[in-house]
Protein backbone atom coordinates (compact mmCIF):
# COMPACT_ATOMS: atom_id res chain seq x y z
CA UNK A 1 0.00 0.00 0.00
CA UNK A 2 2.86 2.37 0.83
CA UNK A 3 4.37 1.71 -2.60
CA UNK A 4 1.02 2.43 -4.27
CA UNK A 5 0.66 5.72 -2.37
CA UNK A 6 4.17 6.72 -3.41
CA UNK A 7 3.34 5.96 -7.05
CA UNK A 8 0.20 8.07 -6.79
CA UNK A 9 2.12 10.96 -5.23
CA UNK A 10 4.77 10.87 -7.93
CA UNK A 11 2.13 10.76 -10.65
CA UNK A 12 0.21 13.66 -9.15
CA UNK A 13 3.41 15.71 -8.98
CA UNK A 14 4.03 15.06 -12.65
CA UNK A 15 0.54 15.80 -13.92
CA UNK A 16 0.14 19.01 -11.91
CA UNK A 17 3.03 20.64 -13.76
CA UNK A 18 1.68 23.27 -16.17
CA UNK A 19 -1.95 22.59 -15.27
CA UNK A 20 -4.79 24.86 -14.13
CA UNK A 21 -3.29 27.85 -12.32
CA UNK A 22 -5.09 30.76 -10.62
CA UNK A 23 -8.32 30.12 -12.51
CA UNK A 24 -6.69 30.31 -15.94
CA UNK A 25 -7.02 27.33 -18.25
CA UNK A 26 -3.90 25.87 -19.83
CA UNK A 27 -5.51 24.71 -23.05
CA UNK A 28 -2.35 23.19 -24.52
CA UNK A 29 -1.93 21.00 -21.47
CA UNK A 30 -5.58 19.92 -21.59
CA UNK A 31 -5.29 19.27 -25.32
CA UNK A 32 -2.27 16.99 -24.92
CA UNK A 33 -4.02 15.06 -22.16
CA UNK A 34 -7.26 14.70 -24.12
CA UNK A 35 -5.36 13.02 -26.96
CA UNK A 36 -3.32 10.85 -24.59
CA UNK A 37 -6.57 9.51 -23.12
CA UNK A 38 -7.27 7.39 -26.19
CA UNK A 39 -4.23 5.24 -25.50
CA UNK A 40 -5.89 4.15 -22.28
CA UNK A 41 -8.91 2.93 -24.25
CA UNK A 42 -6.98 0.84 -26.75
CA UNK A 43 -7.86 -2.79 -27.32
CA UNK A 44 -5.52 -5.24 -29.01
CA UNK A 45 -1.74 -5.53 -29.07
CA UNK A 46 -0.24 -2.30 -27.82
CA UNK A 47 2.67 -0.75 -29.73
CA UNK A 48 6.15 -0.10 -28.27
CA UNK A 49 5.45 3.64 -28.10
CA UNK A 50 2.42 3.17 -25.83
CA UNK A 51 2.63 5.99 -23.28
CA UNK A 52 -0.06 4.88 -20.81
CA UNK A 53 2.04 2.12 -19.30
CA UNK A 54 -0.47 0.63 -16.87
CA UNK A 55 -2.41 -0.74 -19.85
CA UNK A 56 -1.31 -3.95 -21.57
CA UNK A 57 -2.42 -6.19 -24.46
CA UNK A 58 -6.06 -7.29 -24.40
CA UNK A 59 -8.71 -8.81 -26.64
CA UNK A 60 -6.10 -10.62 -28.73
CA UNK A 61 -8.59 -13.27 -29.88
CA UNK A 62 -11.37 -10.86 -30.79
CA UNK A 63 -13.20 -12.07 -33.89
CA UNK A 64 -12.06 -15.68 -33.57
CA UNK A 65 -15.64 -16.86 -32.98
CA UNK A 66 -16.35 -15.83 -36.58
CA UNK A 67 -12.91 -16.84 -37.87
CA UNK A 68 -11.95 -13.23 -38.55
CA UNK A 69 -9.45 -10.79 -37.08
CA UNK A 70 -11.29 -8.11 -35.12
CA UNK A 71 -8.45 -7.16 -32.80
CA UNK A 72 -7.79 -3.51 -32.08
CA UNK A 73 -10.12 -0.58 -31.81
CA UNK A 74 -11.33 1.14 -28.65
CA UNK A 75 -13.35 0.18 -25.60
CA UNK A 76 -16.17 2.70 -25.56
CA UNK A 77 -16.15 3.81 -21.95
CA UNK A 78 -15.44 2.14 -18.60
CA UNK A 79 -16.29 -1.38 -19.76
CA UNK A 80 -14.52 -3.93 -21.96
CA UNK A 81 -16.90 -4.03 -24.93
CA UNK A 82 -16.21 -2.72 -28.42
CA UNK A 83 -19.33 -1.01 -29.77
CA UNK A 84 -18.69 0.15 -33.34
CA UNK A 85 -21.46 2.74 -33.37
CA UNK A 86 -19.91 5.09 -30.79
CA UNK A 87 -16.39 4.05 -31.88
CA UNK A 88 -17.07 5.22 -35.43
CA UNK A 89 -18.49 8.52 -34.15
CA UNK A 90 -15.38 8.95 -31.99
CA UNK A 91 -13.19 8.40 -35.05
CA UNK A 92 -15.24 10.87 -37.10
CA UNK A 93 -14.99 13.57 -34.43
CA UNK A 94 -11.25 13.09 -33.97
CA UNK A 95 -10.84 13.36 -37.74
CA UNK A 96 -13.03 16.47 -37.94
CA UNK A 97 -10.91 18.05 -35.18
CA UNK A 98 -7.76 17.52 -37.24
CA UNK A 99 -9.37 18.76 -40.46
CA UNK A 100 -10.57 22.00 -38.86
CA UNK A 101 -7.84 22.65 -36.31
CA UNK A 102 -4.81 20.70 -37.52
CA UNK A 103 -2.51 23.72 -37.54
CA UNK A 104 -3.50 24.56 -33.98
CA UNK A 105 -2.72 21.04 -32.77
CA UNK A 106 0.98 21.87 -33.00
CA UNK A 107 3.17 19.07 -31.61
CA UNK A 108 0.07 16.97 -30.89
CA UNK A 109 -0.84 16.53 -34.55
CA UNK A 110 1.03 13.22 -34.84
CA UNK A 111 -0.56 11.86 -31.68
CA UNK A 112 -4.00 12.93 -32.90
CA UNK A 113 -3.45 11.14 -36.22
CA UNK A 114 -2.37 8.02 -34.34
CA UNK A 115 -5.62 8.17 -32.32
CA UNK A 116 -7.64 8.36 -35.54
CA UNK A 117 -5.70 5.52 -37.13
CA UNK A 118 -6.25 3.20 -34.17
CA UNK A 119 -9.97 3.60 -34.81
CA UNK A 120 -9.92 3.61 -38.61
CA UNK A 121 -7.72 0.49 -38.80
CA UNK A 122 -10.30 -1.40 -36.78
CA UNK A 123 -13.24 -0.03 -38.75
CA UNK A 124 -11.53 -1.12 -41.95
CA UNK A 125 -11.28 -4.66 -40.57
CA UNK A 126 -14.93 -4.56 -39.53
CA UNK A 127 -16.01 -3.52 -43.02
CA UNK A 128 -13.82 -5.85 -45.09
CA UNK A 129 -13.35 -9.05 -43.06
CA UNK A 130 -16.33 -10.86 -44.57
CA UNK A 131 -18.16 -9.98 -47.82
CA UNK A 132 -21.73 -8.87 -47.16
CA UNK A 133 -21.15 -8.24 -43.46
CA UNK A 134 -20.26 -5.22 -41.39
CA UNK A 135 -19.10 -6.24 -37.94
CA UNK A 136 -20.49 -3.83 -35.36
CA UNK A 137 -19.45 -5.16 -31.96
CA UNK A 138 -17.29 -7.53 -29.99
CA UNK A 139 -18.17 -8.68 -26.48
CA UNK A 140 -21.45 -9.60 -24.82
CA UNK A 141 -22.38 -6.34 -23.05
CA UNK A 142 -24.81 -7.96 -20.64
CA UNK A 143 -22.21 -10.46 -19.43
CA UNK A 144 -19.50 -7.80 -19.39
CA UNK A 145 -21.53 -5.39 -17.27
CA UNK A 146 -21.93 -8.08 -14.59
CA UNK A 147 -18.16 -8.17 -14.15
CA UNK A 148 -15.57 -5.80 -12.78
CA UNK A 149 -12.27 -6.87 -14.27
CA UNK A 150 -9.39 -5.45 -16.26
CA UNK A 151 -9.50 -5.75 -20.07
CA UNK A 152 -6.29 -7.75 -19.77
CA UNK A 153 -8.17 -10.36 -17.69
CA UNK A 154 -11.42 -10.57 -19.66
CA UNK A 155 -13.07 -13.99 -19.40
CA UNK A 156 -16.54 -12.97 -20.56
CA UNK A 157 -17.83 -14.12 -23.98
CA UNK A 158 -16.29 -12.14 -26.86
CA UNK A 159 -19.42 -12.57 -28.93
CA UNK A 160 -19.27 -11.04 -32.41
CA UNK A 161 -22.15 -9.01 -33.83
CA UNK A 162 -22.72 -7.87 -37.41
CA UNK A 163 -25.25 -6.35 -39.80
CA UNK A 164 -25.98 -7.65 -43.29
CA UNK A 165 -28.52 -7.28 -46.13
CA UNK A 166 -30.83 -9.64 -44.20
CA UNK A 167 -30.26 -7.78 -40.90
CA UNK A 168 -29.59 -4.18 -41.91
CA UNK A 169 -28.00 -1.42 -39.89
CA UNK A 170 -28.10 1.82 -41.87
CA UNK A 171 -27.17 3.87 -38.81
CA UNK A 172 -23.99 2.05 -37.81
CA UNK A 173 -23.02 1.54 -41.47
CA UNK A 174 -23.43 5.20 -42.40
CA UNK A 175 -21.53 6.28 -39.29
CA UNK A 176 -18.75 3.89 -40.27
CA UNK A 177 -18.74 5.41 -43.76
CA UNK A 178 -18.52 8.88 -42.22
CA UNK A 179 -15.57 7.84 -40.06
CA UNK A 180 -13.67 6.26 -42.95
CA UNK A 181 -14.35 9.22 -45.26
CA UNK A 182 -13.28 11.76 -42.64
CA UNK A 183 -10.17 9.73 -41.81
CA UNK A 184 -9.31 9.50 -45.51
CA UNK A 185 -8.92 13.29 -45.55
CA UNK A 186 -6.75 13.22 -42.44
CA UNK A 187 -4.28 10.93 -44.20
CA UNK A 188 -4.59 12.37 -47.72
CA UNK A 189 -1.15 14.00 -47.58
CA UNK A 190 0.45 11.96 -44.78
CA UNK A 191 -0.33 8.51 -46.24
CA UNK A 192 -1.97 8.70 -49.69
CA UNK A 193 -2.31 4.93 -50.19
CA UNK A 194 -4.00 4.45 -46.83
CA UNK A 195 -6.22 7.46 -47.52
CA UNK A 196 -7.34 6.01 -50.86
CA UNK A 197 -8.16 2.67 -49.27
CA UNK A 198 -10.24 4.34 -46.56
CA UNK A 199 -12.24 6.26 -49.15
CA UNK A 200 -12.91 3.21 -51.33
CA UNK A 201 -14.27 1.29 -48.34
CA UNK A 202 -16.24 4.33 -47.12
CA UNK A 203 -18.09 4.46 -50.45
CA UNK A 204 -18.92 0.76 -50.33
CA UNK A 205 -20.18 0.91 -46.75
CA UNK A 206 -22.28 3.98 -47.52
CA UNK A 207 -23.82 2.20 -50.50
CA UNK A 208 -24.66 -0.71 -48.19
CA UNK A 209 -26.21 1.69 -45.65
CA UNK A 210 -28.49 3.26 -48.25
CA UNK A 211 -29.44 0.07 -50.06
CA UNK A 212 -30.40 -2.06 -47.05
CA UNK A 213 -32.23 0.29 -44.74
CA UNK A 214 -33.09 -0.32 -41.12
CA UNK A 215 -31.94 0.46 -37.59
CA UNK A 216 -29.29 -1.92 -36.31
CA UNK A 217 -30.80 -2.11 -32.85
CA UNK A 218 -34.07 -3.45 -34.27
CA UNK A 219 -32.30 -6.72 -35.05
CA UNK A 220 -29.52 -6.84 -32.47
CA UNK A 221 -31.76 -5.98 -29.53
CA UNK A 222 -30.14 -6.56 -26.13
CA UNK A 223 -26.69 -6.83 -27.72
CA UNK A 224 -26.76 -3.04 -28.15
CA UNK A 225 -29.77 -1.85 -26.12
CA UNK A 226 -30.03 -0.01 -23.84
CA UNK A 227 -26.32 0.73 -24.24
CA UNK A 228 -26.24 2.17 -27.76
CA UNK A 229 -29.73 1.88 -29.18
CA UNK A 230 -30.40 3.90 -32.30
CA UNK A 231 -32.92 6.16 -30.61
CA UNK A 232 -32.96 8.83 -33.31
CA UNK A 233 -33.48 6.36 -36.16
CA UNK A 234 -31.10 6.09 -39.09
CA UNK A 235 -31.90 9.04 -41.36
CA UNK A 236 -29.55 11.30 -39.43
CA UNK A 237 -26.68 8.87 -40.03
CA UNK A 238 -27.52 8.62 -43.74
CA UNK A 239 -27.42 12.42 -43.87
CA UNK A 240 -24.16 12.48 -41.90
CA UNK A 241 -22.45 9.74 -43.91
CA UNK A 242 -23.40 11.30 -47.26
CA UNK A 243 -22.25 14.72 -46.00
CA UNK A 244 -18.82 13.35 -45.19
CA UNK A 245 -18.51 11.58 -48.51
CA UNK A 246 -19.51 14.81 -50.23
CA UNK A 247 -16.75 16.68 -48.41
CA UNK A 248 -14.22 13.93 -49.15
CA UNK A 249 -15.07 13.59 -52.86
CA UNK A 250 -16.96 16.72 -54.00
CA UNK A 251 -19.17 14.30 -55.93
CA UNK A 252 -22.54 16.04 -56.39
CA UNK A 253 -24.35 12.69 -56.49
CA UNK A 254 -24.09 12.77 -52.70
CA UNK A 255 -25.93 16.10 -52.65
CA UNK A 256 -28.70 14.58 -54.76
CA UNK A 257 -28.92 11.74 -52.27
CA UNK A 258 -28.97 14.18 -49.33
CA UNK A 259 -31.91 16.03 -50.81
CA UNK A 260 -33.81 12.79 -51.43
CA UNK A 261 -33.62 11.72 -47.79
CA UNK A 262 -36.14 14.19 -46.41
CA UNK A 263 -34.10 14.28 -43.22
CA UNK A 264 -35.54 17.52 -41.87
CA UNK A 265 -36.03 16.69 -38.20
CA UNK A 266 -35.27 19.53 -35.80
CA UNK A 267 -32.55 18.81 -33.27
CA UNK A 268 -31.23 20.65 -30.23
CA UNK A 269 -28.64 18.01 -29.43
CA UNK A 270 -25.60 16.43 -31.11
CA UNK A 271 -24.23 13.06 -30.06
CA UNK A 272 -23.14 9.57 -31.08
CA UNK A 273 -26.83 8.88 -31.71
CA UNK A 274 -28.21 12.10 -33.21
CA UNK A 275 -26.19 13.58 -36.09
CA UNK A 276 -28.66 16.05 -37.63
CA UNK A 277 -26.98 19.17 -36.24
CA UNK A 278 -23.48 17.95 -37.05
CA UNK A 279 -24.38 17.19 -40.65
CA UNK A 280 -25.96 20.62 -41.12
CA UNK A 281 -22.94 22.43 -39.72
CA UNK A 282 -20.68 20.36 -41.96
CA UNK A 283 -22.83 21.13 -45.03
CA UNK A 284 -22.96 24.82 -44.12
CA UNK A 285 -19.27 24.98 -44.86
CA UNK A 286 -20.12 24.65 -48.54
CA UNK A 287 -22.28 27.76 -48.29
CA UNK A 288 -20.19 29.92 -45.96
CA UNK A 289 -16.66 28.96 -46.98
CA UNK A 290 -17.14 27.85 -50.59
CA UNK A 291 -19.87 30.44 -51.31
CA UNK A 292 -22.19 27.84 -52.84
CA UNK A 293 -25.81 28.98 -52.47
CA UNK A 294 -27.07 25.45 -53.12
CA UNK A 295 -26.30 24.69 -49.48
CA UNK A 296 -28.15 27.66 -48.02
CA UNK A 297 -31.04 25.52 -46.66
CA UNK A 298 -28.55 23.54 -44.56
CA UNK A 299 -27.11 26.81 -43.21
CA UNK A 300 -30.59 27.90 -42.15
CA UNK A 301 -31.05 24.58 -40.33
CA UNK A 302 -27.65 24.93 -38.65
CA UNK A 303 -28.59 28.40 -37.43
CA UNK A 304 -31.91 27.14 -36.11
CA UNK A 305 -29.86 24.68 -34.07
CA UNK A 306 -27.58 27.46 -32.78
CA UNK A 307 -30.64 29.46 -31.76
CA UNK A 308 -31.86 26.47 -29.75
CA UNK A 309 -28.57 26.49 -27.80
CA UNK A 310 -27.75 30.16 -27.12
CA UNK A 311 -29.03 31.12 -23.64
CA UNK A 312 -30.36 34.56 -24.68
CA UNK A 313 -32.07 33.30 -27.82
CA UNK A 314 -35.88 33.55 -27.79
CA UNK A 315 -36.04 30.04 -29.30
CA UNK A 316 -33.55 28.43 -26.92
CA UNK A 317 -34.53 24.99 -25.65
CA UNK A 318 -31.34 24.44 -23.68
CA UNK A 319 -31.18 24.48 -19.89
CA UNK A 320 -28.14 25.82 -18.06
CA UNK A 321 -27.03 25.10 -14.51
CA UNK A 322 -26.63 28.00 -12.06
CA UNK A 323 -22.90 27.83 -12.83
CA UNK A 324 -23.48 28.20 -16.57
CA UNK A 325 -23.09 24.61 -17.83
CA UNK A 326 -25.32 23.37 -20.64
CA UNK A 327 -27.58 20.69 -19.24
CA UNK A 328 -29.18 18.30 -21.70
CA UNK A 329 -29.55 14.94 -19.95
CA UNK A 330 -28.73 13.56 -16.51
CA UNK A 331 -26.63 10.64 -17.78
CA UNK A 332 -23.17 11.67 -19.01
CA UNK A 333 -24.25 15.23 -19.69
CA UNK A 334 -20.73 16.36 -20.58
CA UNK A 335 -20.83 14.35 -23.80
CA UNK A 336 -23.44 16.79 -25.09
CA UNK A 337 -21.51 19.77 -23.77
CA UNK A 338 -18.33 18.80 -25.63
CA UNK A 339 -20.07 17.86 -28.89
CA UNK A 340 -22.19 21.02 -28.97
CA UNK A 341 -19.14 23.13 -28.06
CA UNK A 342 -17.40 21.62 -31.08
CA UNK A 343 -20.26 22.71 -33.34
CA UNK A 344 -20.30 26.21 -31.83
CA UNK A 345 -16.55 26.64 -32.39
CA UNK A 346 -16.62 25.21 -35.88
CA UNK A 347 -19.66 27.10 -37.13
CA UNK A 348 -18.06 30.29 -35.80
CA UNK A 349 -14.97 29.45 -37.84
CA UNK A 350 -17.08 29.13 -40.99
CA UNK A 351 -18.86 32.42 -40.20
CA UNK A 352 -15.56 34.27 -39.90
CA UNK A 353 -14.51 33.13 -43.37
CA UNK A 354 -17.43 35.01 -44.94
CA UNK A 355 -17.91 37.79 -42.36
CA UNK A 356 -21.31 36.26 -41.65
CA UNK A 357 -23.77 36.98 -38.83
CA UNK A 358 -27.36 35.90 -38.23
CA UNK A 359 -30.29 36.56 -35.92
CA UNK A 360 -32.19 34.53 -33.36
CA UNK A 361 -35.31 36.66 -33.25
CA UNK A 362 -33.88 40.09 -32.51
CA UNK A 363 -30.67 38.69 -31.05
CA UNK A 364 -27.67 39.34 -33.31
CA UNK A 365 -25.35 36.34 -33.37
CA UNK A 366 -21.70 36.87 -34.30
CA UNK A 367 -18.84 34.38 -34.44
CA UNK A 368 -17.77 35.68 -31.05
CA UNK A 369 -21.23 34.89 -29.63
CA UNK A 370 -20.67 31.22 -30.41
CA UNK A 371 -17.00 31.13 -29.48
CA UNK A 372 -17.52 32.78 -26.11
CA UNK A 373 -20.21 30.25 -25.19
CA UNK A 374 -18.01 27.34 -26.29
CA UNK A 375 -15.10 28.76 -24.29
CA UNK A 376 -17.28 29.10 -21.21
CA UNK A 377 -18.27 25.43 -21.49
CA UNK A 378 -14.68 24.27 -21.92
CA UNK A 379 -13.51 26.44 -19.02
CA UNK A 380 -16.27 24.98 -16.86
CA UNK A 381 -15.05 21.45 -17.64
CA UNK A 382 -11.48 22.47 -16.84
CA UNK A 383 -12.27 23.97 -13.44
CA UNK A 384 -14.12 27.29 -13.71
CA UNK A 385 -17.19 25.95 -11.94
CA UNK A 386 -18.88 26.06 -8.52
CA UNK A 387 -17.11 22.84 -7.43
CA UNK A 388 -13.72 24.43 -8.26
CA UNK A 389 -12.58 21.19 -9.87
CA UNK A 390 -11.67 19.89 -13.28
CA UNK A 391 -13.77 17.14 -14.82
CA UNK A 392 -10.80 15.94 -16.86
CA UNK A 393 -8.68 13.35 -15.08
CA UNK A 394 -5.12 14.56 -14.57
CA UNK A 395 -5.85 18.20 -15.34
CA UNK A 396 -5.75 20.82 -12.60
CA UNK A 397 -5.18 20.55 -8.89
CA UNK A 398 -8.48 18.75 -8.23
CA UNK A 399 -10.17 16.23 -10.49
CA UNK A 400 -12.12 12.93 -10.24
CA UNK A 401 -9.97 10.15 -8.77
CA UNK A 402 -12.60 7.41 -8.43
CA UNK A 403 -13.87 7.18 -11.99
CA UNK A 404 -16.14 4.37 -13.14
CA UNK A 405 -13.57 2.55 -15.26
CA UNK A 406 -12.47 -1.04 -14.80
CA UNK A 407 -8.86 -0.78 -15.94
CA UNK A 408 -8.23 2.45 -14.07
CA UNK A 409 -9.77 1.19 -10.82
CA UNK A 410 -7.88 -2.13 -10.58
CA UNK A 411 -4.16 -2.47 -9.98
CA UNK A 412 -2.27 -2.89 -13.26
CA UNK A 413 -0.95 -6.23 -14.50
CA UNK A 414 2.58 -4.95 -13.88
CA UNK A 415 1.90 -4.42 -10.17
CA UNK A 416 -0.65 -7.24 -9.74
CA UNK A 417 0.21 -10.06 -12.17
CA UNK A 418 -2.38 -12.52 -10.85
CA UNK A 419 -5.69 -12.83 -12.68
CA UNK A 420 -8.58 -10.72 -11.36
CA UNK A 421 -11.75 -12.65 -12.19
CA UNK A 422 -15.20 -11.44 -13.14
CA UNK A 423 -16.49 -11.05 -9.58
CA UNK A 424 -13.16 -10.50 -7.87
CA UNK A 425 -12.94 -6.83 -8.66
CA UNK A 426 -16.18 -5.70 -7.06
CA UNK A 427 -15.45 -5.86 -3.35
CA UNK A 428 -11.81 -4.86 -3.46
CA UNK A 429 -11.98 -2.19 -6.16
CA UNK A 430 -15.46 -1.23 -7.35
CA UNK A 431 -16.86 -0.52 -3.88
CA UNK A 432 -13.59 0.82 -2.51
CA UNK A 433 -13.43 4.44 -1.35
CA UNK A 434 -9.76 4.60 -2.27
CA UNK A 435 -8.57 6.53 -5.34
CA UNK A 436 -8.11 4.56 -8.53
CA UNK A 437 -4.58 3.13 -8.61
CA UNK A 438 -4.22 4.13 -12.28
CA UNK A 439 -5.06 7.58 -13.58
CA UNK A 440 -6.71 7.61 -17.01
CA UNK A 441 -5.18 10.93 -18.04
CA UNK A 442 -7.45 13.05 -20.24
CA UNK A 443 -10.66 11.16 -19.48
CA UNK A 444 -13.71 13.42 -19.13
CA UNK A 445 -16.36 12.07 -16.77
CA UNK A 446 -20.14 12.43 -17.02
CA UNK A 447 -20.07 15.57 -14.90
CA UNK A 448 -22.18 17.36 -12.30
CA UNK A 449 -25.94 17.44 -11.87
CA UNK A 450 -28.24 20.28 -12.86
CA UNK A 451 -27.35 22.17 -9.66
CA UNK A 452 -23.59 21.95 -10.35
CA UNK A 453 -23.12 19.36 -7.60
CA UNK A 454 -20.77 16.42 -8.08
CA UNK A 455 -19.76 13.45 -5.94
CA UNK A 456 -16.64 11.50 -6.88
CA UNK A 457 -18.23 8.06 -6.54
CA UNK A 458 -17.12 5.14 -8.71
CA UNK A 459 -20.50 3.40 -8.40
CA UNK A 460 -22.36 6.34 -9.99
CA UNK A 461 -21.65 5.66 -13.66
CA UNK A 462 -23.94 8.44 -14.89
CA UNK A 463 -21.66 11.08 -13.39
CA UNK A 464 -18.33 9.26 -13.20
CA UNK A 465 -17.91 7.16 -16.31
CA UNK A 466 -15.75 8.65 -19.08
CA UNK A 467 -16.41 7.83 -22.73
CA UNK A 468 -14.36 8.13 -25.91
CA UNK A 469 -16.95 10.27 -27.68
CA UNK A 470 -17.00 12.79 -24.83
CA UNK A 471 -13.29 13.49 -25.07
CA UNK A 472 -13.13 13.16 -28.88
CA UNK A 473 -15.49 16.11 -29.31
CA UNK A 474 -13.43 18.21 -26.89
CA UNK A 475 -10.22 17.95 -28.92
CA UNK A 476 -11.35 20.49 -31.54
CA UNK A 477 -12.42 23.25 -29.11
CA UNK A 478 -9.26 22.73 -27.06
CA UNK A 479 -7.11 23.00 -30.19
CA UNK A 480 -8.88 26.23 -31.17
CA UNK A 481 -8.44 27.71 -27.69
CA UNK A 482 -4.80 26.59 -27.41
CA UNK A 483 -4.06 28.27 -30.73
CA UNK A 484 -6.00 31.42 -29.81
CA UNK A 485 -4.87 31.99 -26.25
CA UNK A 486 -1.32 30.72 -26.52
CA UNK A 487 -1.53 28.29 -23.63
Amino acid sequence: MARLQLQLSLLLCCIFVGAHVEGLSNYSDALAKSILYFQGQRSGRLPPDQRIKWRSHSGLNDGSLSQVDLTGGYYDAGDNVKFNFPMAFTTTMLSWSILEYGKRLGPELGNARAAVRWGSDYLLKSATATPGRLYVGVGDPNADHKCWERPEDMDTPRTVYYVSPQNPGSDVAAETAAALAAASMVFRAADPKYSAKLLVVAKKVMEFAGKYTGAYSDKLGSAVCPFYCSYSGYKDELLWGASWLLRATNDVSHLTYLKSLGANDNADIFSWDNKFAGARVLLSRKNLVDKDKTYEPFRFQAETFMCSILPKSPSSTTRYTPGGLMYKLSQNNLQYVTSISFLLSTYAKYMVSSNHTFYCGKLLVTPNSLRSLAKKQVDYILGSNPMKMSYMVGYGMRFPIRIHHRGSSIASVASLPQHVGCQDGFQQYYYSKSPNPNFLIGAVVGGPDDKDAYIDDRTDYGRNEPATYTTAALVGPLAYLAGSYGK
